[in-house]
């Protein structure tokens, strides 16, 4: 087959392969996200997903959650290959039982794409390529794009476990359901991105959530506009600090650069202000960590935000009274 007439996509695919064989990249190093490829190559997003859907295929590379798609170890690859050579039609298109579609393949495709590559570069035709199958062919399970993020969302807040047998205490069962909604939203970071605290979801999963955490207000003398309040405030918390996982893979992705090299590059930069003397409590305080420095763990940060306001919470929720203008 003549060069020009192979698709893009295999074209880049056999090129990051190369990379792969060569050792410029290694297990567990990124391979371009599919916005990277996309301005490279300058393609759709759709061709790059299809890219990396290939090389995942052949077991060459692997998304992982908050760190994008990586290098798979050594040893599987082969195998994978051989398989999907074994299963692949003679166009390089997916296997048939993969273009036996559901609904649920939809909203799981398009999960794994967000998780691996972030909200912004979903698209209905990305799903459709990481699937292996016609560009339209989503649109016969989902009407549109908001209505699949809809379901998705509604699929992973479903993971949340919340026990029959709630916990004693009012402060526990809030701290189990802020703990869990947090720990969802580090699986699935493009979840603090699905939209405004003004516009919320009405999906079941969401729901659910809510009626956990309500039934720990309910009882205490609140009245039914100040517990919807608390509810709100609680899960505007976790999404506000969750914003920042998938804002950290973007930054990464775009710059190349992990949080801890960028800091780095901004060592200078900090240091000038320090020494400016214009700001003496925040030089006083960043100067204290010596040469180890400040780390921001958004996992501490987080426990110390909710320790915070559930001691805030005590006086209104047991002193309702007192507490209430």
């Amino acid at each position: 087959m003549a060069e020009k007439n192979v698709p893009p996509y295999l074209r880049i695919a056999a090129e990051l392969r190369r990379r792969i064989a060569d050792g410029e990249l290694s297990p567990g190093d990124r391979v371009p996200s599919t916005r990277r490829i996309a301005q490279e190559w300058n393609v759709a997003l759709a061709t790059a997903t299809k890219v990396l859907t290939a090389l995942r295929q052949e077991g060459l590379v692997e998304a992982r959650p908050r760190v994008g798609t990586v290098v798979a170890e050594r040893g599987g690859g082969d195998e994978h290959a051989r398989t999907a050579a074994r299963t692949a039609s003679p166009s390089g298109s997916a296997p048939a039982h993969d273009r036996e579609l559901t609904r649920d393949r939809v909203v799981g495709a398009a999960v794994a794409l967000a998780d691996s590559e972030g909200l912004a570069a979903l698209s209905m035709r990305g799903v459709a390529a990481r699937l292996g199958v016609a560009a339209m062919s989503p649109y016969r399970y989902v009407n549109s794009k908001d209505d699949l993020v809809s379901l998705m969302a509604d699929a992973v807040l479903a993971e949340a476990e919340y026990p029959r047998d709630a916990p004693a205490g009012w402060r526990s069962r809030l701290e189990l359901g802020a703990r869990t909604l947090w720990a969802l939203h580090r699986a699935h970071p493009w979840l603090a991105q699905i939209g405004p605290l003004t516009r919320p979801l009405a999906v079941p999963s969401l729901i659910a959530y809510s009626e956990w955490m309500l039934g720990a207000l309910d009882g205490h003398g609140l009245d039914p506009a100040t517990m919807l309040d608390l509810n709100a405030l609680i899960y505007s918390y976790i999404q506000g600090t969750a914003v920042h996982l998938e804002r950290e893979a973007q930054a990464a992705s775009a710059t190349g650069l992990t949080d801890e090299q960028w800091m780095d590059s901004q060592t200078a930069a900090y240091a000038a202000l320090v020494a400016s003397g214009r700001f003496p409590t925040f030089a006083k305080v960043l100067g204290s960590f010596g040469d180890e420095g400040y780390d921001l763990r958004l996992d501490a940060m987080f426990e110390l935000g909710l320790t915070s306001m559930l001691d805030g919470l005590t006086a209104l929720i047991e002193d309702p009274r007192r507490a209430r203008p």
